[in-house]
């Protein structure tokens, strides 16, 4: 017993260790012992541990207050890598990052209605290209995180994706497992994004946050307590299918009136007049900074009611901010006023000013970053677990 209860102090001892690092570095023995509260010979044995582990390594000597020069230590950002993918309705974003989150290597595939079988094929090379592309480490691939736009359960299984044609019969931790043989995990696009936005962009000096993802459909992710919350089945953010209109059209999901079906990007791309039919985003973005009178009308309804559904999550859940990721909203900001003032219009006064409205500083690689994080935290904990 006395033997178990060592080695748990030591493992404790360890991520505890590792943890300053990870936020202070470069730092001292000597400094780690001072926030720590561990004796000096504690945290001169876990440091020769997690640098026998490659962890962490010493560089030059720091100032000195009097007396010798400490040795400063720093996180070992490049003893292994992540892969993290965003399989989109339309295409997938595959990255490689280090240890930090740093964007090593990118790619992008896009694609138009492919079947299960053609995604899953298209989705295995592109890792491969990455590892192929991965530069030499101690730990190599650590892992790979997988973020899909639908229902994902708590066994990461995925159970409905509204706008692909997967079902729950497809088994995606498994075949890549099988394939990569690396720790795997599934997670829906909005959370990984939410997690994204956390850990490396504009929702760091948040507490609780809502991220809301707009493209084909709308997806959110919730921060409650600098914590992801998945709810009971891991089901929670589904908020794109609340009801805005009783007697509305039909749903993929089986509902009407979804919220998705009147402000997604692609509830704005068919409300378009028949003459900007095949315009791209990128081409409607050009021709609001001309002031085509059209498309700024079209542009103000999508604001207009995506402040419908903002205004429900802001009385549900009173979060210190709202992150919205949309390239016509990052590129325009007269969707994001327009937005606001559908929200004021509808919102009691006391909550009105007490939010943040804020776009996403990831931007497309959001989901991406914050499913690779995943993984690099699972790595970390391994050593310490």
């Amino acid at each position: 017993m006395y033997i178990a209860d060592q080695n748990l102090v030591k493992k404790i001892n360890q991520k505890t260790v590792l943890n300053q690092i990870l936020a202070n570095s470069p730092i001292s023995r000597a400094r780690l012992s001072d926030i720590t509260g561990l004796n000096k010979s504690t945290v001169s044995s876990q440091v020769n541990t997690l640098i026998e582990k490659n962890l962490i390594f010493e560089i030059g000597q720091g100032q000195s207050s009097g007396g010798r020069k400490p040795v400063l230590l720093v996180f070992n950002k490049n003893a292994g890598y992540s892969i993290g993918i965003d399989l989109g309705v339309n295409n997938i974003i595959g990255i490689l990052t280090d240890l930090e989150g740093n964007v090593v290597l990118e790619q992008f595939e896009e694609f138009k209605n492919p079947s299960p079988e053609k995604t899953m094929d298209l989705l295995l090379s592109m890792i491969r290209r990455l590892i192929q592309q991965m530069p030499e480490s101690p730990y190599g691939l650590v892992g790979i995180g997988v973020c899909v736009p639908g229902l994902v359960n708590n066994d990461e299984k995925i159970v409905f994706t509204p706008n692909l044609k997967w079902n729950d019969k497809i088994d995606l931790k498994g075949l890549i497992t099988a394939e990569f043989n690396v720790p795997v995990f599934i997670e829906n696009e909005a959370n990984a994004g939410a997690y994204g936005e956390k850990v490396f962009g504009s929702a760091k000096n948040y507490e609780n946050l809502v991220y809301v993802s707009v493209g084909t459909g709308i997806g959110i992710g919730i921060i409650m307590n600098n914590n992801l919350y998945r709810g009971v089945n891991g089901f929670a953010g589904e908020m794109g299918h609340i009801t805005i209109d009783l007697n509305g059209q039909k749903c993929s999901c089986g509902n009407r009136g979804c919220w998705e079906l009147y402000a997604s990007e692609k509830a704005l791309m068919k409300s378009l007049p028949e003459k900007y039919k095949d315009l791209s985003v990128r081409e409607m973005i050009g021709l609001a900074n001309q002031n085509d009178p059209e498309i700024l009308m079209e542009l103000q309804n999508f604001g207009f009611y995506l402040g419908i559904g903002l205004t429900s999550i802001l009385n549900t859940f009173n979060p210190e901010a709202i992150i919205i990721r949309n390239e016509i909203a990052e590129a325009l900001p007269m969707v994001l006023n327009s937005i606001r003032n559908s929200i004021s219009s509808r919102i009691y006064h006391q909550l009105d000013h007490n939010y943040e409205l804020l776009l996403s500083t990831l931007g497309q690689n959001a989901p991406a970053l914050g499913a690779a994080s995943i993984t690099i935290e699972h790595f970390l904990e391994t050593f310490t677990a």
